[in-house]
């Protein structure tokens, strides 16, 4: 069963492009390592909520826009080897250690999901469906 990680954060718009930049050298060090796809949005259409949005969730101020981002892998297990990877890899920590975060990661919010349903164009399954 396919698992997936959520990130949801906020960035400045002015740091946009350095954003995009450490997430592209990111994105092909998780897709070398195994990583499924690595994909990185930027909101177009989240209106603040009355009770919760995600602009609500990152506590989005005046100047950033939410990213919504997610990697896919095909289990858990993969996902746990790829992060392993990933994380030992010299160039990831260089990211790490000497690039600026072009925002504030204590009001970043991630976690693992399993993946319940999916479907597309071309193919659609549900672990759960009996035929």
């Amino acid at each position: 069963m396919a698992y997936v990680d959520g990130f949801l954060l906020a960035v400045p718009l002015e740091n946009l492009a350095a954003y995009r930049r450490i997430a592209r050298k990111a994105g092909k060090i998780w897709i070398e390592h195994g990583a499924l796809s690595y994909v990185e949005s930027k909101a177009e259409d989240t209106p603040r909520g009355k009770l919760t949005s995600f602009p609500r969730a990152v506590k989005l101020k005046g100047d950033e826009t939410v990213v919504l981002a997610w990697i896919t892998y095909r289990n858990r297990r993969h996902r746990d080897a790829v992060v392993k990877k990933v994380m030992q890899d010299p160039r990831m920590k260089k990211i790490m250690e000497n690039e600026a975060m072009p925002f504030d990661g204590r009001r970043m919010i991630f976690g693992g999901f399993t993946t319940m349903l999916e479907l597309s164009a071309s193919q659609d399954s549900d672990p759960r469906d009996d035929g």
